[in-house]
């Protein structure tokens, strides 16, 4: 297996070619599930996939005066605002759900108070959110997951809200080492941005 070499991130054009892809295979695996299908639970909290999917639609249609709106109601918890933002609109028909998803291929708005790399973090670990409480098969594209690792590996705002792992992190697929400590942690960089976002520790060694 040839090794992607360590080297800058995605440009910005390029991580977005990414995101549409991402958008585009998500919503054709959505719109051929069952409905029992769409109330599996994921590891993301107690998100469900249609939450989880729901989720992913937001970002690009949000105004700042909904976010702020929403932010009141949620009392000032961000977490919270994204969770019940989510679960709210997850109870639009699926359909509905997935055309939404199509409509944001080709949209570079942001949700307020992130950058312009969230996006690729959000489609990619979300898309294996889904994926996985299918049991589905997802493959992640190794340089845009080494993008989104060291996002998160750098997040100072929006805060991370997943502990850095102690332990030295090495990836097998591309060149990416992060991290210091006794352990060390190797798996492909898909399984390692994985752990970083708060997923288990499942495909990593």
């Amino acid at each position: 297996m040839a090794v992607i070499p360590m080297g800058v991130v995605l440009e910005t054009d390029e991580r977005w070619q990414v995101v549409d892809d991402e958008r585009a295979g998500l919503a054709e695996l959505l719109a051929g599930l069952s409905p029992a299908e769409w109330e599996l639970p994921t590891r993301c909290g107690d998100w469900r996939v249609r939450d989880v999917a729901a989720h992913l639609t937001i970002a690009a249609r949000l105004s700042y005066g909904t976010v702020a709106r929403e932010f009141v109601r949620a009392r000032g918890n961000i977490d919270r605002m994204i969770h019940d933002t989510a679960v709210k609109e997850a109870r639009l028909p699926v359909e509905e759900i997935v055309a939404n998803l199509r409509a944001t291929i080709g949209s570079r708005r942001l949700a307020p108070g992130t950058t312009r790399r969230e996006p690729l973090l959000d489609i990619l670990v979300h898309g294996q959110d889904i994926a996985r409480a299918l049991g589905r098969e997802r493959a992640m594209p190794p340089a845009a997951a080494r993008d989104a690792a060291d996002r998160v590996w750098t997040m100072r705002f929006p805060p991370r809200p997943w502990p850095l792992p102690d332990a030295r992190l090495v990836a097998t697929d591309v060149e990416w080492t992060r991290g210091e400590g006794a352990r060390e942690m190797r798996g492909p960089i898909s399984e390692l941005l994985l752990l970083l976002t708060g997923r288990g520790e499942g495909g990593v060694g």
